[in-house]
């Protein structure tokens, strides 16, 4: 790969992230006044149903510790429950409360409208490039181990 190649693809990067508001730790990019962690871990649990605590952990690639703080102030917040896995007595289920669950949607949809706009802004003919250029991207920083 060409010097240059790397630079412009860090560059856009970069643009998109501040663009997009990824840097900023305390409001998801759709406007939502959720730290992108928290954000994050909804979208895993609503996937699920429920979802252990280690498999967020592994999922959302961060140490045990944070994703216990994490899912703190999500019970604090009154979206989520923690209880006992089954069949596990150190394990912790974690389920949407029905608070949860419409927070959730309410994020999704914020999301949606987001995303929808900007690819709104790309032109048609480039669209389909874009989307398969995310998943590339996506799928490459898949640890191969």
């Amino acid at each position: 790969m060409e010097s240059g190649e790397v630079d412009a693809a860090q560059e856009a990067l970069m643009r998109f992230v501040r663009n997009f508001g990824l840097h900023q730790p305390d409001r998801t990019p759709c406007g939502q006044p959720l730290p992108v962690s928290e954000a994050h871990a909804m979208v895993e649990i609503a996937r699920d149903g429920q979802l252990r605590q280690v498999e967020l952990a592994r999922r959302l690639r961060l140490e045990k510790s944070t994703v216990s703080r994490l899912v703190a102030n999500l019970v604090n917040r009154g979206w989520v429950h923690r209880g006992p896995a089954d069949g596990d007595g150190r394990g912790v289920l974690l389920v949407l409360t029905d608070a949860g669950a419409t927070a959730a949607a309410r994020q999704a949809d914020a999301r949606r409208d987001r995303l929808t706009a900007l690819l709104d802004r790309i032109p048609d003919h480039e669209r389909a490039a874009v989307v398969r250029a995310l998943q590339a991207l996506a799928e490459a920083t898949v640890d191969p181990s």
